[in-house]
């Protein structure tokens, strides 16, 4: 089963953090992402821009389309990134989101993925 393993990221609480600790976090993520490869259950990563240059879209009753700025809820976390993992179980998962490197700082939202597509179709 998939799984879909979201990185949570405070802006404050990064800040916080010395230059060292941030360093040791963004670079855990090559050997994590090297033992999820070997273990072949490493389906994809990616990271996501700064959420203040993101929009919102709607589609209103009529069919006006309304486009916003910013994330789609005031809050001082966004989402910053993820992995989807594939594994044989959720306590596989959870034991995999315990080793992200965010993990530490603001933790790791795990929820399984009920259906996906390739980009082929």
């Amino acid at each position: 089963m998939k799984y879909l393993l979201m990185i949570h990221m405070n802006p404050a609480a990064f800040d916080a953090l010395t230059e060292e600790q941030r360093n040791e976090i963004m670079n855990a993520h090559e050997p994590f992402q090297r033992a999820l490869k070997e273990s072949g259950e490493f389906v994809g990563t990616h990271a996501l821009g700064d959420p203040s240059t993101s929009a919102v879209v709607r589609v209103e009753e009529g069919g006006a389309t309304v486009v916003t700025d910013g994330p789609f809820a005031e809050s001082k976390e966004h989402l910053a990134g993820f992995y989807v993992v594939e594994c044989d179980s959720r306590e596989r998962a959870l034991e995999i989101a315990a080793t992200m490197p965010e993990a530490r700082l603001l933790g790791v939202e795990v929820r399984p993925v009920v259906f996906s597509t390739g980009a082929d179709v």
